[in-house]
């Protein structure tokens, strides 16, 4: 409970309460000033009703006493008296009166709330202790300046509401002078000596003149502390979390040990918080460097050393005599002790500073170590790497950068992050693990090198940072020796697990590890992460890492070691037979499941895949490739799948050949975009698939092998394709064939029955569990309603595929359905949604770093615009979509097609429709060539719309007619199809086939060949 304020009781868990009318409260502070204790009944009456006790005041207090227990139970009557069955720490007032005894007040004084017994002054017993309180309190804030800072603001509030304590004057007089304000202490006395002398007829204390005499002599101003702290030289930078972080922590814990890998930056952390801590003012901050300290039993010298002392005498009694003069310096007031590089000899550290702790409490300890010293009461701050950056735009704000720059602008004045040095700076702090000292040697590089130059040659670094500080400790001065000061200090079976773990360049979990580096590996592998040789990270099974460049170090002592043919052999199968379990899984309900794991573990997969490749183990990096091929078109990782199938086809005939045939028909069909396979290569490759078997091992053929027929415009063959996969025993395979029956039905005009088609694909791939299958299947649901007129039906579609590729983490996926959202938002006419979905998209990109999907973006971001009626914007962002698109080696000759059907909605909007014509006849050209009649047909619309711009509306009508034919319907969710078709009618229904439409819309374009 608390008296020093207004009086409060709380339960155990902090619910305030109740107490009651006036007399109640006072009886239970009065209680309360005796916790434990029985109070006589005589006492508490005269302390309760003084001289005008009631008529029955045993009766009135028991009364009392009731109503008291009814909310404070702890209240019971004894022999002695009454008594509060707590303890005296209970109660705030005993705190405090324990904590100043001690010698803690800050902590003393933080208890106070207000006036000590604000609340129950009017009982004759309340008075006199309030008066002792604040008295109490009154010395225990003096006693606080005395040993601690002296705050001029606070000592002058103070000194104005009692300026007659001589104490405080003494106080005041000597924090002016300490700020150099001799004339205002001198001022401060006289004012005090003339109010003592009028009011009291008194002179000032003894102890008030002498400080008045010091200060007419100057002995009380300011002198500099003594700084023993390493020189710093370069600013800091990059550590404000770990700063505020460790100051936190010393004030809690005595002993605080930055713990983290070579090259961090702890010794430059942790003379920047003894420089910062208030005890580097008062020139009671050592700091004591053991790097070079060999014995343990120098250890006591080498701190001697940091206070400019030395001794001698016997060996035997050297280190106790040395230990008894430290704890005589440090124990002469608080004091800060910072011990650098104590991890070759921990156990002597620890025995030390535990000594040094015990025999000194007014002692903190920062220590730095690349493991704990492991002893009571030490708290650790893991000092890792700077924040990097990951695929962000704006890389300016990360530590990492920042220090970067910093150091780069120290030897190359005028360095800075622009379009010219941005991609080079983020990439070398990310592959150098934003590691201060790392980053600070490649900044040093600048001297003689471009950025560029620096960036190419990170792959042999240790040859790279070699540039550092000749002040600096030996092995400070290169990115080797940092990392060889460790590995020297690891044992033989600690090495050995370390350069085995190379192999492994996204880290692993434990189950792999013991697959493939050691069988027993546990407590070896928490001894490396104790000694910050491996990072690592809590997920749901924790996954052990190395820093990038301790990892190219282990991984040449592995080369040394003659073991590497052997681990990286184990390292393969391990991930073939992962791949192996889990790929079949990418297409069930266990997906995400998959996909974590796939996720985890990918930059394994490649490794293996690229050694398998390279040293052409045919088999096994066939079996790699097919393992996470899937997974990665999920992920819409294209380019790395269509690099590794080439790469792989590169193998030649050891190959087997259902797997040949797969990889060919993957490879062709990725080639389909921009492109059209030719029909022959495309038959022969799917014929090749059905002939080996291969369509009944691998379900994405199920898939593919329709498309690819259907794209190289075979429909026979895709119609075979289509019912083989419907006859699969793999539900998902059955799920796909609905799923490319549906593209053959849109082409051949059967809307109805595609739509049908599309409906049994996704309920089957829901029943599976695919959520990728399901996503895609929900886009093209989204864009056929659109066609109908329905632009809500087709957002919420697109919404509910935008769930779908959340969930999924498929940041492509979720960036394609976003931008399709928008353009749909944007036809509906809610122009504020449609720019919101384009800011969402641009968000992801900036996460994800994908320059084809940025390109598509700006493209949905210009129609998005024109749609809003800023016509001019929408100009600029096709003129930038065209420059961008043109340096893209996949979006082909769609480019001029997308930026004609651009340019020709801009043109009509600007008035300009033969302007619009010519672009039109590009697309008309392009789209009838690849003969993709969707595409078609919306260009046929457009060509509508241009000779309508024209006033010609008997051509418009012709083309809305073609466009019919050609699609099945027309577009209405389209604004301007929907008026034009208001305008002019129901276009008349032609009994041609979609060939003939196909030429009459060519001529229609002036393009007939």
């Amino acid at each position: 409970m608390a008296l020093l304020g207004p009086t409060t009781v709380e339960t155990d868990d902090g619910t305030p309460v109740d107490i009651g009318g006036a007399r109640v409260r006072m009886l239970l502070a009065r209680l309360a000033l005796d916790p434990g204790r029985p109070v006589q009944t005589s006492t508490l009456i005269d302390d309760l009703w003084g001289e005008q006790p009631p008529a029955d005041a045993s009766n009135a207090l028991q009364s009392l006493v009731s109503r008291l227990r009814k909310v404070v139970p702890d209240v019971t009557l004894e022999p002695g008296g009454y008594r509060l069955a707590i303890t005296p720490d209970d109660v705030d007032v005993h705190r405090f009166e324990r904590l100043r005894a001690a010698g803690r007040f800050d902590e003393a004084l933080a208890l106070w709330r207000g006036e000590a017994l604000a609340d129950v002054r009017e009982a004759p017993f309340a008075e006199p202790a309030a008066s002792r309180l604040d008295e109490a309190r009154l010395t225990a804030e003096e006693e606080r300046f005395s040993t601690g800072e002296l705050d001029v603001a606070a000592l002058t509030v103070m000194h104005e509401k009692h300026p007659l304590r001589e104490r405080v004057t003494g106080l005041l007089m000597r924090a002016l002078c300490a700020q150099g304000r001799q004339s205002d202490a001198l001022r401060v006395y006289e004012d005090v000596r003339r109010k003592l002398a009028d009011e009291l007829g008194v002179d000032p204390s003894q102890e008030l003149q002498e400080i008045h005499l010091a200060a007419l002599r100057g002995e009380l101003t300011p002198r500099a502390a003594v700084d023993r702290l390493p020189v710093r030289l370069t600013s800091f930078v990059g550590r404000d979390e770990e700063l505020a972080q460790i100051t936190g922590q010393l004030g809690q814990a005595r002993l605080v040990t930055l713990v983290g890998p070579g090259g961090a930056g702890k010794t430059r952390l942790a003379t920047e918080v003894a420089a910062r801590h208030p005890l580097h003012a008062k020139g009671r901050v050592w700091f004591a460097a053991l790097a070079g300290v060999r014995a343990p039993e120098d250890l006591a010298g080498a701190v001697l050393s940091a206070f400019d002392l030395s001794f001698g005498g016997d060996p035997l009694r050297r280190r106790a005599e040395g230990m008894n003069r430290i704890v005589e310096v440090l124990g002469a007031g608080e004091s800060l002790l910072v011990l650098d590089n104590c991890e070759h000899l921990i156990a002597a550290a620890a025995e030390f500073a535990g000594d040094l702790l015990r025999r000194v409490p007014n002692l903190r300890v920062i220590t730095t170590s690349r493991e704990p010293l492991a002893i009571d009461g030490e708290s650790l701050c893991p000092v890792g790497p700077l924040s990097v950056p990951n695929g962000q735009a704006d890389v300016s704000g990360f530590g990492s950068v920042r220090l970067f720059l910093d150091r780069a602008g120290a030897v190359k004045p005028g360095f800075v992050l622009d379009e010219s040095t941005v991609d080079d700076v983020r990439q070398i702090c990310r592959r150098l693990d934003g590691m201060p000292l790392a980053l600070e040697l490649a900044a040093a590089r600048l001297r003689s090198m471009t950025v560029r130059q620096i960036t190419q040659r990170l792959d042999d670094r240790f040859r790279l940072l070699t540039s550092g500080s000749r002040t600096a400790l030996p092995r400070q001065r290169t990115l080797r020796a940092v990392v060889e000061w460790s590995w020297d200090l690891l044992t033989e079976e600690e090495r050995e697990l370390a350069r085995r773990l190379s192999v492994f360049p996204a880290g692993a979990d434990l189950a792999a590890i013991e697959q493939v580096c050691h069988s027993d590996a546990l407590y070896v592998l928490t001894s490396l992460v104790e000694k910050s040789i491996v990072d690592v990270m809590e997920t749901d099974e924790p996954r052990y890492r190395m820093l990038e460049t301790i990892r190219v170090y282990a991984a040449e002592q592995l080369d040394a070691s003659g073991e590497k043919p052997e681990v990286l052999d184990r390292f393969r199968r391990y991930y073939r037979d992962l791949t192996k379990k889990w790929e079949p899984l990418t297409r069930t309900s266990r997906q995400l499941e998959a996909i974590g794991v796939f996720e985890a573990e990918q930059d394994n997969i490649a490794a293996a895949l690229r050694g398998a490749v390279d040293d052409r183990q045919v088999g096994l990096a066939a079996d790699l490739l097919i393992g996470v091929f899937w997974y990665w078109l999920i992920k819409g990782d294209n380019e790395r799948a269509e690099l590794s199938v080439r790469e792989v086809l590169a193998l030649g005939s050891d190959l087997p050949d259902d797997l040949a045939a797969s990889f060919r028909a993957m490879h062709l069909i990725m080639r389909a975009i921009p492109g059209l396979p030719e029909i022959g290569e495309a038959s022969s490759v799917i014929e090749d698939c059905v002939r080996t078997g291969a369509t009944q091992k691998y379900p994405a053929l199920s898939i593919a092998l329709p498309m690819l027929a259907f794209l190289s415009q075979n429909p026979e063959i895709a119609r075979r394709e289509v019912a083989r996969a419907a006859t699969s025993e793999d539900a998902w395979a059955r799920a796909a064939a609905d799923w490319a029956l549906s593209f053959i039905l849109v082409d051949e005009g059967d809307l109805d029955g595609a739509e049908v088609a599309r409906d049994r694909a996704y309920d089957q791939f829901v029943a599976v569990g695919d959520r990728w299958g399901s996503a895609m299947t929900l886009g093209m649901k989204a864009a056929f309603v659109s066609h109908t007129g329905d632009n809500q039906a087709a957002i919420d579609l697109y919404r509910r595929g935008l769930d779908v590729a959340l969930e999924l983490r498929s940041l492509d996926d979720a960036v394609q359905q976003r931008w399709r959202l928008a353009v749909e938002y944007a036809r509906s006419g809610d122009h504020e949604s449609a720019a919101r979905e384009v800011v969402a998209a641009q968000e992801y990109i900036r996460d994800i770093g994908n320059d084809q999907m940025s390109i598509m973006v700006g493209y949905a971001k210009a129609e998005v615009r024109l749609r809003a009626g800023h016509t001019a914007e929408a100009r600029e962002l096709s003129a930038r979509f065209k420059e961008e698109a043109a340096k893209s080696t996949v979006l082909g000759s769609f480019v001029a097609e997308w930026s004609s059907m651009l340019d020709a909605r801009i043109a009509i909007a600007e008035g300009i429709p033969d302007e619009a014509e010519s672009c039109v006849a590009v697309a008309i050209t392009t789209t009838s060539e690849r003969g993709d009649m969707p595409d078609l047909a919306t260009v046929a619309e457009l060509l509508a719309l241009v000779r309508h711009a024209q006033g010609r509306d008997d051509a418009a009508a012709r083309s809305l007619a073609l466009a019919q034919v050609i699609r099945g319907r027309l577009d209405l969710g389209d604004p301007d199809v929907r008026d034009l078709v208001a305008l002019l009618g129901e276009p008349e229904r032609l009994s041609i086939t979609k060939a003939e439409a196909l030429q009459r819309i060519r001529a229609e374009a002036g393009t007939s060949t």
